[in-house]
């Protein structure tokens, strides 16, 4: 337990059952009444973001989140199997934990896997991974200037808009957040 008055960007609290990270907080003290926390919480499993406010002194409880580096190895069904890199246990999560994660996982790649009370959470990847483009159509000739976009498949079967002057073989950035083509690889 804490109080609001420890509260920091990235905790976890435990709200109604329900896991909160803090995304922001702010002390407020007006010149009348007495001084609360307003925040701003957003749910660990679903992403959703909600404003909170709480008297000040008022007692939390926190949430303990082991972040453990995790190395993907492979899918097994609709499970994908993790190791964990300090003691080699595997771990099979779900499709709905891994969620838009798979989009850019390879075998063998590290990620981290939040953790609670030994109940995996939801997985976190670097903000950008490099990915070969297993199939585009070809560019055309003069449509290197251009800033027209065509569709692209990567090696791990999603597809992303990239320029139209790449072609199949490309390594290129891609942003995790949100699966937008942030630039081209040169190895």
């Amino acid at each position: 337990m804490a109080t609001t008055n420890d509260l920091k960007n990235g905790m976890v609290l435990r709200i109604d059952g329900q896991l909160w990270t803090v995304v922001q907080f702010q002390h407020v003290k007006p010149g009348k009444g007495g001084a609360f926390v307003r925040t701003t919480l957003k749910n660990v499993l679903s992403g959703k973001v909600l404003d909170r406010t709480f008297n000040a002194g008022v007692k939390v409880e926190t949430a303990n989140v082991d972040k453990r580096e995790m190395q993907y190895l492979y899918k097994d069904g609709s499970d994908f199997v993790f190791m964990d890199m300090t003691d080699y246990d595997q771990m099979h999560l779900s499709e709905a934990i891994v969620g838009d994660a798979a989009h850019f996982m390879l075998e063998n790649q590290t990620a981290i896997v939040a953790l609670n009370d030994g109940n995996p959470l939801y997985v976190e990847l670097p903000a950008s991974v490099v990915l070969e483009i297993t199939y585009t159509e070809p560019g055309l000739q003069g449509d290197r200037s251009s800033a027209g976009t065509k569709p692209a498949t990567l090696e791990t079967g999603y597809e992303i808009q990239v320029p139209l002057f790449l072609n199949q073989g490309t390594k290129v950035k891609v942003d995790t957040r949100d699966g937008s083509y942030l630039g081209r690889v040169n190895d």
